[in-house]
């Protein structure tokens, strides 16, 4: 299976997806964060780090492009299109100012997947349109994790995407353990949560008790 193909069926069974942020990791590095993660289950993982320097990144990405290969997961880059071919990544994501998904297209080729942060009923219709394999709906609530981040958009837009977008997604924004059962229950079956993983001590036993969340909002 290629990447696309990975992506885009990891992302419609659900579960969690896992970003790195190693600012909130509470001292430990994002291998070590990921490796937490990739025990506990989770099989998407997406890079995001905008500050670090492109080497550091780099070597980075290549271990937990081996950890994600091992685990059977899925690895994702966030934003940076070379740093995601030179790793072999299965998929990139990009933002509404980052370059077009066509563009995006013509370099990654047809076997990565690409995903595209969405914030309206018509930035999703339009990513439908351009080609996007899958997209992120968000911040469902308020967020403190990326500092170029959007006013919330609310459960409205997430009801819209349900009911009326057939692609893949991914909620993301503010999601806690209090609120996961609300969003997850709204048909968010893939959800995105970052400080509420990366910065417990107990990285594994969080996970497993958001994935009981996420499987009793499924009956």
């Amino acid at each position: 299976m290629n990447g696309r193909l990975l992506v885009t069926d990891l992302i419609r069974r659900g579960g969690i997806y896992g970003l790195t942020a190693e600012k909130f990791s509470m001292g430990r590095s994002n291998p070590d964060v990921v490796r937490a993660m990739l025990d506990a289950g989770v099989r998407i993982v997406q890079y995001r780090e905008k500050t670090k320097k492109m080497g550091a990144k780099y070597e980075e990405c290549l271990a937990l492009r081996a950890m994600t290969r091992q685990a059977g997961a899925a690895f994702i880059v966030n934003d940076d299109i070379d740093l995601a071919l030179l790793v072999d990544a299965d998929g990139v994501h990009v933002g509404q100012e980052d370059l077009p998904v066509a563009a995006v297209r013509s370099l990654v080729g047809e076997g990565r997947a690409i995903g595209l942060s969405t914030h309206s009923p018509e930035q999703a219709r339009a990513a439908v349109a351009a080609g996007a394999d899958y997209i992120g709906v968000g911040p469902i609530f308020a967020t403190q994790t990326k500092d170029d981040v959007c006013a919330p958009v609310g459960l409205a837009y997430l009801d819209y995407v349900v009911r009326e977008i057939d692609l893949p997604f991914v909620a993301i924004g503010g999601i806690k353990a209090h609120n996961l059962a609300e969003v997850a229950g709204r048909g968010a079956h893939c959800t995105a949560l970052v400080t509420e993983i990366v910065g417990v001590p107990d990285i594994r036993g969080k996970v497993a008790a958001l994935h009981r969340v996420l499987d009793a909002a499924r009956k």
